[in-house]
């Protein structure tokens, strides 16, 4: 399918950094720009696993008529000069420019380019959830696993730069700011519209689902990012999955690699690398009556991405005893607040308790079960482009 970027009408230029912004971004132009078409630049990771679920919705992107532009963004020191250089004449010809990551200092560096007056910030995940309430008190944009730690030499280097993106981000002279969101906002900005993302996209697009008997459990980055202490996760995921029968684990992208064969290991669990973003592999299916999840985006985005089916999401949180010494102040009212919230929304219910205290002494000398192997989710792209799509994503 052809792009129908270049149709008439105000030109839109989005950011992705993501699969899951990504993802945002095809819902918002399926609900509010149905059409009209989009020019999707993709600032590339390093990182091999999201680089492949980068490639797979691009693919999707494409299906959907819109122009994909992949930019190697961090492929060597000279990369974001070349890759801003490139995309400066785009950013002063976008009459509207879609992101994901207000927090992500290159898309920082991106809005004091353009001269767009129309600006849409889409979902990336739970840090959503605090742009929206530090863009409505005036604070300075910092994610939330790193407030209340003291600000680095590149942050105090960059502080104008963000500066000037909040200033961007903040309605006014003219300027329109959209929100096109899963999450709840306790607090929305004066002059900000609000827009609800309810995954219309993904349910016209995929399923309803083929559900299995036992219980899926989601994992998280919580380790990764220094907020939770790896062996109390891995004594609270095996304590969970022998409760509720779970089975399979889908790992996070970002989830490192001996930690999931440590899980593996000593969970019995079968560690599933997703090739796509959870909604989009949950509501095609198969997958658990049950989905278990610590506090993350997906327990708001999955009843939204389930609704209609049978599948139940059970929310676990997290045990002020979890976190490392270095998890910032804000960490534990920030993971309630996510759980919370989703219990009151979507009615979930809350998994058993991980049991007792964990301890980080070694496990027991008597192995468990083998695991299964490690397993990717079948690509939902087809023919040479998904396959071409695999090779390239390293």
């Amino acid at each position: 399918m052809s792009p129908r970027a270049g149709n008439a009408g105000p030109h839109t230029l989005a950011f992705v950094e993501s699969p899951v912004q990504l993802l945002n971004v095809l819902e918002w132009a399926h609900a509010h720009a149905p059409g009209a078409g989009l020019t999707l630049v993709v600032l590339s990771p390093v990182d091999p696993m999201t680089r492949g679920q980068l490639r797979r919705m691009s693919d999707l992107a494409r299906d959907e008529g819109h122009e994909v532009r992949w930019e190697e963004a961090r492929g060597g020191p000279l990369a974001p000069f070349q890759t801003i250089g490139g995309l400066a004449g785009l950013l002063r010809r976008a009459r509207r420019v879609v992101l994901g990551d207000p927090f992500s200092r290159y898309v920082q560096l991106l809005l004091t380019i353009t001269r767009a007056r129309d600006l849409v910030v889409v979902d990336d995940g739970t840090a959503t959830m605090e742009f929206v309430g530090q863009l409505a008190r005036g604070e300075r944009l910092v994610r939330w696993h790193r407030k209340g730690g003291r600000p680095g030499p590149r942050d105090v280097l960059f502080a104008p730069v963000s500066a000037s993106a909040r200033r961007r981000l903040t309605p006014g002279d003219g300027r329109q700011v959209e929100i096109f969101s899963s999450m709840p906002m306790d607090e929305t900005p004066a002059g900000v519209t609000v827009r609800a993302n309810a995954f219309a996209w993904t349910r016209a697009r995929f399923g309803p689902p083929r559900l299995t008997k036992g219980a899926d459990m989601v994992g998280t980055s919580l380790v990764e990012t220094g907020v939770v202490d790896d062996g109390r996760y891995l004594q609270a995921v095996r304590a969970l999955a022998k409760a509720h029968g779970a089975t399979r684990y889908f790992a996070h992208r970002r989830e490192s690699t001996d930690k999931l064969h440590r899980l593996a290991i000593e969970t019995g669990l079968e560690i599933v690398r997703p090739e796509l973003p959870l909604e989009l592999i949950a509501r095609r299916g198969p997958i658990g009556r049950t989905i278990l999840s610590f506090p993350s985006t997906v327990v708001h985005t999955l009843p939204l991405a389930l609704s209609g089916t049978e599948v139940r999401v059970a929310v676990c949180d997290i045990d002020p005893a979890w976190l490392t010494d270095h998890a910032s102040p804000r960490a534990q009212g920030f993971l309630s607040g996510v759980t919370g919230s989703a219990r009151e929304t979507h009615g979930l219910t809350t998994a058993a308790p991980a049991g007792p205290e964990p301890s980080t002494a070694p496990p027991p000398p008597a192995a468990p079960p083998a695991p299964a192997p490690f397993t990717a989710v079948p690509n939902l792209t087809t023919g040479a482009a998904g396959a071409a799509g695999a090779v390239a994503a390293g």
